[in-house]
């Protein structure tokens, strides 16, 4: 073999991977975005990527995930929505709060999965919960229509407070729901109630305190990613000042809080996986039903409930899921 000719050939040779490697496609990349921070929904996270895994995909070995944090900023989500149409992501998974609006928003033809509070239908997310249309679908949680359940809950385990305080975000999406789902639970047995409104620290901190001032016996903290995502420092003022909380999710009883009750949201985050990994196979937005996550979560702090010089009732005790001592 003559050598310009050998050269020429393993020149050949060498290239040809590097060609083949040019040639493979890249890998599908979904934009996550959330009104809190990484901290917060750490569990939550982890439970979209186990929905992932289920459909066969896995971060950073053959699909990568972009994420966008507003940090408690609500008004930050759209300008992070634009971001990720920019970025040309295959989905966007928007979980908490305005995010599916924010996203909903930035994009008619990316498809969207999401979570929500609220009602989807009356949100403006999808036409109907069987035939989604249009670019989303997701997982309802129903948080507006459990407020209710958790006052009297809170009525139960504090039946001495003639008023209950109860925080709301003005900000959510959700927030006509949630005020009248606690108005007519009070109503219907008589107690009265207390709105405070909270959309930052300073507003969290006053709340709190105006809780002390009006003498209201215990405290609803209602569904918002914001106060969840400050879940420190709510359980902290509680303790301070020494209220009863009932609250949306676990993790703020296993953070010292005296009870949560609310969906089991990482089953909901994994089922927002499993839809993102489905469109990332070719399934479309307008033919996956929005679900409805059913699994709930009673969870009792016995040590915060002693530290208030509350009693727990044993039938209480027998409710909850899980029991912290």
């Amino acid at each position: 073999m003559k050598r310009r000719t050998f050269i020429t050939l393993l020149g050949g040779a060498a290239a040809w991977p590097l060609t083949a490697r040019a040639q493979q496609p890249s890998m599908p990349v979904i934009g996550f975005l959330n009104p809190a921070s990484p901290d917060a929904v750490a569990e939550r996270l982890q439970a979209v990527r186990q929905g992932l895994k289920d459909t066969g995909y896995i971060e950073g070995t053959n699909v990568t995930i972009e994420y966008r944090w507003a940090e408690g900023q609500f008004d930050r989500l759209p300008e992070l929505a634009a971001d990720l149409v920019r970025r040309r992501v295959a989905v966007i998974v928007a979980t908490g709060g305005p995010s599916p609006l924010a996203a909903k928003a930035a994009t008619p033809t990316i498809p969207i999965v999401f979570t929500t509070g609220g009602d989807p239908v009356t949100l403006g997310l999808v036409a109907s919960f069987n035939q989604p249309g249009g670019n989303a679908t997701g997982v309802s949680i129903l948080s507006t229509m459990m407020e209710g359940k958790r006052l009297g809950l809170l009525r139960e385990l504090a039946p001495t407070a003639t008023l209950i305080a109860v925080l709301l975000n003005p900000g959510m999406p959700t927030f006509d729901a949630q005020l009248k789902d606690v108005q007519e639970a009070a109503r219907a047995v008589g107690q009265q109630i207390h709105i405070l409104h909270a959309t930052s620290e300073r507003e969290i901190d006053a709340a709190f305190a105006k809780t002390v001032e009006v003498r209201a016996g215990a405290l609803l903290l209602a569904a918002d990613p914001f106060t969840f995502s400050q879940r420190d420092r709510v359980v902290a003022l509680a303790a301070r000042y020494a209220i009863p909380v009932i609250y949306e999710v676990r993790e703020y009883a296993v953070a010292g809080g005296l009870m949560s009750y609310g969906i089991h949201l990482a089953d909901a985050y994994r089922l927002v996986g499993n839809y993102a990994g489905r469109i990332l196979k070719g399934d479309k937005p307008a033919d996956l039903p929005v679900q409805q996550s059913t699994k709930f979560e009673f969870v009792i702090n016995l040590k915060t409930a002693k530290a208030l010089g509350l009693v727990v009732p044993n039938s209480m005790q027998l409710l909850a899921d899980e029991v912290i001592e």
